[in-house]
């Protein structure tokens, strides 16, 4: 390569870089939008800008402790240096690193910090609605991909690819989502013709991972405070040939709900290394306030749930105090019950954080 097409991509990655720092949006939303602009920025330019600035992002304070600007660099070789701050070393900032100590135990934090600093696996859900997933897979034979070991509709590309350019998209064969997100869905055991509300649903992933069961029977209601992603559910929900959906909740609806899904605004701490930018933002502050609005989201749900419905509670964060601490809570003030929890840890090439628990009332 010419120095002058180095100096051309060093020229990007600073201005991108200088972009992230001043502006509040994710590093992937700003990633797209700067390559859209950008057309003279070739294929092999955009995999180089968004591997290096991720790889930077990711290691940003052992970058910034060693002095240097976004380059080439194997932190694993400063994991035994002393010298550094052992949060550093493992990718972290140090209040996020405490709280998972406490949590977890060191040796535990510094396995989550080394996985949470890497590329996570490239997962896809088929959609039962129109195709098996080992109908799929057969589709995808040329492609390096397996079925995920836990989720039943779950497959892993191991190999990066534009899953948007794919017939198999457009034909609404499939979902990206990771196995973990996927599996926290398993929990949502509806049956035909009964009534679900998504509650925080965002652009509709959960509902996706568990309409099918419904058979376009009963009634899905989608709710969000924000009018884009719902904007995005119905496209994805069109595609998937999902069609008892609405798209509005009143107060008619309270108490008539046989299951209630509420994925909270949470911390993310399970998704860090989709989302290495995020981890920056880190403040015990923050995670006091979402605790708070956490209580007061559910709080809401449950009053559409019918006396004998089943909630079911989820976030992608790994902390104790938006999860379990969350669901003692739930349970103590609202007369709950446990019925089921699935839980994992960010897994190396596997699933992401997750928790998801559903409640019932206790019976009188």
């Amino acid at each position: 390569m010419s120095a002058i097409h180095m100096e051309f991509r060093q020229y990007h990655l600073s201005t991108v870089l200088e972009s992230l720092e001043s502006q509040k949006i994710p590093l992937d939303a700003l990633l797209s939008r700067y390559f859209r602009f950008h057309k003279a920025l070739g294929s092999k330019d955009r995999l180089f800008i968004s591997e290096t600035l991720y790889h930077y992002i990711r290691w940003k304070n052992l970058y910034q402790h060693l002095k240097l600007g976004p380059s080439p660099l194997e932190p694993l070789t400063h994991l035994q240096d002393t010298t550094i701050p052992v949060h550093v070393r493992y990718g972290m900032p140090l209040s996020l690193y405490e709280l998972l100590v406490e949590a977890y135990g060191e040796k535990k934090t510094q396995e989550i910090g080394l996985i949470s600093n890497v590329r996570a696996p490239l997962t896809v859900r088929a959609n039962p609605l129109k195709i098996s997933r080992d109908q799929l897979l057969q589709k995808w034979s040329h492609f390096k991909v397996s079925a995920c070991p836990q989720s039943p509709h779950g497959i892993h590309f191991h190999e990066k690819i534009n899953f948007f350019t794919l017939p198999e998209f457009t034909e609404g064969l499939f979902e990206i989502q990771d196995e973990a997100s996927q599996m926290a869905a398993e929990l949502v055991k509806v049956k035909l013709k009964q009534h679900v509300l998504d509650f925080c649903a965002g652009a509709g992933g959960k509902t996706l991972a568990f309409a099918h069961r419904l058979e376009n029977t009963g009634q899905i209601y989608l709710h969000d405070i924000r009018p884009h992603p719902l904007q995005e559910a119905r496209k994805r929900l069109n595609r998937a040939g999902i069609q008892n959906v609405q798209f509005s909740l009143t107060s008619s609806q309270k108490n008539k709900m046989d299951w209630v899904i509420v994925d909270v605004p949470c911390t993310g701490t399970g998704t860090f290394r989709r989302n290495p930018d995020l981890k920056w933002k880190f403040e015990p502050v923050r995670l006091e306030n979402l605790i708070l609005e956490q209580r007061e989201i559910f709080q809401e749900a449950l009053s559409y749930l019918h006396p004998n419905g089943t909630i079911v509670y989820m976030t992608c964060s790994i902390l104790p105090q938006e999860n379990e601490q969350q669901a003692a809570y739930f349970q103590e003030t609202f007369g709950l019950e446990i019925v089921e929890t699935f839980q994992t840890l960010p897994l190396a090439n596997g699933m992401d954080g997750f928790f998801a628990i559903s409640l019932k009332r206790k019976k009188p």
